[in-house]
């Protein structure tokens, strides 16, 4: 992204760290005061999504390339398990917790899947990777302020989706086009979920807001403002601001929705969060180490 200020570069990655946060709120939001169902909720979401991209793309002039859309038929079946087991999760989870169980999963999944594929991590990765599996098992544990088993179950599930769709579009040399591409692929069902809204109409005007928010804004602009920032970011810089995301997503579920910030999960979040911070700092030291070019 050439001859844009460090300052412009920062604002930006906030806003879209925020898109992201938003969108376990306005999920939280909308199905917690009964709103919206969660199928409904995902259509909406999906559709809007898939539509605000696709107008992103033709103000780019993306579609002109090859007569075809991007992304693929697999990562799309992992974009729509992430969304529709994410919105079922939200019917139990406060903002917070959800938004951290899915960063846990997607990053621990991330992290397990390069171990398994040969990296040979170091001590200060393998201590991360074990910190954060620890404190998320410590936030799961049963007690008086443990999430809902099943919401964490869905929302871990979510997260493992959101891994695997990060896993299969990485090296993408187009990744706004693919994930537009994705998401336009899931419209159709998108659509078949909105379709009992028609006899049923348990959605209120209100619900609507919360999803097309959710949907166009939180996901669609909220993803081109991070593809459009992440070529100026560093590896290790775009893993770190994403530290951010659970934190955001708890203050607004303290702020918007009024939901208690508890002890438990405040700990538990400072062991995830940290564990993965320094998985992610022992990666980027050993890259380094490896590759004496990025001293720079």
């Amino acid at each position: 992204m050439p001859h844009v200020s460090l300052p412009k570069i920062a604002l930006l990655t906030a806003i879209a760290m925020i898109a992201f946060a938003a969108n376990s709120v306005l999920n939280r939001l909308a199905l917690a005061e009964g709103e919206a169902d969660a199928l409904s909720y995902t259509g909406v979401r999906l559709a809007s999504g898939a539509l605000m991209l696709a107008l992103i793309l033709v103000l780019r002039g993306g579609f002109r390339t090859h007569g075809r859309i991007g992304g693929s038929y697999p990562a799309a079946m992992a974009l729509f398990i992430y969304a529709i087991a994410f919105s079922y999760a939200y019917l139990e989870l406060s903002a917070g917790t959800g938004a951290l169980l899915l960063f846990a999963a997607v990053q621990i999944g991330m992290l397990g899947f390069a171990f398994a594929s040969g990296e040979r991590p170091g001590a200060f990765e393998w201590t991360g990777f074990f910190m954060a599996i620890l404190f998320l098992v410590l936030l799961l544990v049963p007690g008086l302020s443990a999430p809902d088993p099943l919401g964490a179950v869905l929302m871990v599930l979510a997260g493992g989706a959101w891994a695997c769709y990060t896993l299969m579009g990485r090296g993408s040399a187009a990744p706004l086009t693919d994930t537009a591409g994705n998401f336009i692929r899931c419209l159709p069902i998108g659509l078949l979920l909105i379709v009992p809204e028609f006899w049923v109409q348990g959605t209120t005007l209100t619900g609507w807001v919360y999803a097309i928010a959710s949907g166009a804004l939180a996901s669609g602009l909220g993803y081109a403002l991070w593809y459009l920032v992440l070529p100026s970011l560093e590896r290790s810089t775009s893993a770190y601001v994403q530290l951010s995301v659970p934190a955001l997503a708890a203050i607004g579920g303290v702020l918007f929705i009024s939901e208690p910030m508890t002890l438990r999960l405040i700990l538990c979040s400072v062991g995830i969060l940290g564990g993965v911070a320094l998985a992610i700092w022992g990666a980027d030291m050993r890259r380094r180490k490896a590759d004496p070019r990025r001293q720079a």
